[in-house]
């Protein structure tokens, strides 16, 4: 775990990346982008808006990586692009953990982390608790408890990814699964990362605004990277745009797999889980029945595409029946039944089909009772979500209370206007409340015996994101179980 000139330097003219190197011969130490963490004999990669006084009091840096040189007395290697070259070295610097792994990624607008889930417990069945999971939830390197850590990006910087998978390997796993988002290729985190096996769930229009994706266009390209990167390659036939996405996957790939509906059928989907049958497959080990320990019937189409991932690794049936029947997602789809308040589900919906999804799920489980919905949107992101949040609960609410979500730099009272702004059913009773408990308690407070109440775009988030920094938070879960258990004990 060291980096020699020779290294950083063939490295950086292999992928085309070097512009100017200096006359040196060393090796270095340590490899980091931040300056709080920079240790003795450190190669220091320069990234974003960074100015020459941050590395004033910093000790042990001594050389940089840089776009732009600047007036310091350090040997500098000059480069096209940081970001990627921060992955190489990255890569480099961990002793490229990735070759050591079998790594199975998702992308998609939504149901990532469901079909990340779903894979990572049947393959850990089937390894023998071998499978690590990088997802947007949990990043978990290893069998024990201390092996498991909140995410705070669904794709990580480069450097944290390649550290963790050095620990992943460290730790005895075999197996990765991995959520891989536009983001991470916009950012060029994984550049020069190669999978397994890539699936590609749906796409609709997210992430589109000033500081993300400046159109769908944009937004679709970068998704479509991970085709690029997978030796096999997977497909939602009934995604939007499919004949787009497959004509590009078979650019790159003789054999594209595609899922669909027509491969399994629906046999109940209640309230705390779902049964299929799968009667067609080109993998045999799929072909069966299943119990899905999460409700809704859109989480079968996810399903599938994890038992594709996992065929590719040697998965047998049995491990698939086991991991699916085990399955826990942590702030998806959780209920929970409230003695004179029907039944409260919180789940991370936070984009226009996975908010749609699941409050059609919430109409058609119940028939006879009201909608409640808690939503907001985040601040300086996604600002797209606004209105399509608007024209989600107009069809599907009955009553919304609309909340702060992340509000970061933005007033949430003007997000909450702005999603609002888009409502368009009159009677749609619409309430604001930007304490997010508070609102969470109202909508409780107001659903009866036959209602649903969803909690939606946080799940079991620790925290809130306000002015840049992260404001702790007991997670919408807790907020709801905190509720019942007040009335059980009042």
């Amino acid at each position: 775990m060291r980096l020699t000139t020779e290294t950083i330097q063939n490295l950086l003219v292999d992928h085309n990346l070097l512009l100017d190197a200096p006359d040196v011969d060393m090796t270095f130490d340590f490899l980091h982008y931040d300056t709080r963490e920079v240790q003795k004999n450190t190669l220091f990669v320069i990234k974003g808006a960074f100015k020459r006084a941050y590395l004033d009091n910093v000790h042990g840096i001594t050389g940089l990586i840089t776009e732009t040189k600047i007036d310091v007395d350090l040997p500098q290697w000059q480069v096209t692009n940081v970001q990627k070259a921060l992955s190489l070295l990255s890569m480099a610097f961990f002793d490229y953990p990735q070759e050591q792994l079998w790594i199975g990624a998702f992308t998609g607008t939504k149901g990532k982390t469901t079909a990340a889930y779903f894979a990572y417990t049947m393959l850990k069945e089937a390894t023998n608790n071998h499978t690590a999971l990088f997802s947007t939830v949990d990043r978990i390197t290893g069998p024990q408890a201390s092996d498991k850590k909140k995410s705070d990006l669904t794709t990580p910087e480069s450097y944290e990814l390649f550290k963790d998978m050095r620990q992943v390997v460290d730790n005895g796993m075999t197996h990765l699964v991995m959520e891989v988002s536009s983001q991470a290729y916009l950012k060029n985190r994984v550049y020069g990362l190669r999978y397994d096996v890539g699936a590609f769930l749906n796409i609709s229009p997210d992430h589109i605004g000033p500081n993300e994706h400046p159109t769908f266009e944009d937004y679709l390209a970068h998704k479509l990277m991970l085709l690029d990167h997978s030796d096999e390659v997977i497909v939602n036939a009934e995604t939007d745009h499919f004949d787009t996405i497959y004509t590009y996957a078979k650019k790159a790939h003789h054999k594209v797999y595609t899922y669909s509906r027509q491969m399994f059928t629906s046999e109940e989907s209640a309230i705390h889980e779902s049964r299929f049958t799968v009667v067609k497959s080109e993998f045999n080990e799929m072909l069966g029945s299943y119990r899905l320990n999460v409700p809704g019937d859109f989480n079968e189409s996810n399903a599938m595409a994890a038992m594709m991932l996992v065929s590719f690794a040697g998965v047998k049936h049995q491990a698939m029946v086991k991991g699916l029947d085990e399955v826990f997602i942590p702030g998806r789809m959780l209920s929970l039944p409230i003695n004179g308040h029907g039944v409260a589900f919180v789940d991370y919906a936070h984009n226009f089909v996975s908010m749609q999804a699941l409050l059609s799920f919430a109409q058609a489980q119940y028939p006879n009772g009201r909608v409640l919905v808690v939503v907001g949107s985040p601040g300086n992101k996604g600002v797209s979500r606004r209105a399509d949040f608007g024209h989600v609960v107009s069809d599907l609410a009955d009553v919304v209370y609309l909340t702060a979500d992340d509000p970061q730099f933005e007033n949430p009272l003007d997000i909450a206007h702005e999603i609002a702004a888009h409502i368009n059913n009159d009677k749609l009773e619409v309430h604001y409340e930007m304490n997010r408990i508070a609102a969470i308690h109202e909508a409780i407070s107001a659903a009866n015996e036959n209602d649903i109440v969803i909690v939606a775009g946080k799940g079991e988030d620790p925290y809130q994101k306000i002015d840049g920094v992260d404001v702790p938070y007991i997670g919408d879960y807790a907020v709801v179980k905190q509720f019942r258990d007040q009335i059980k004990n009042p």
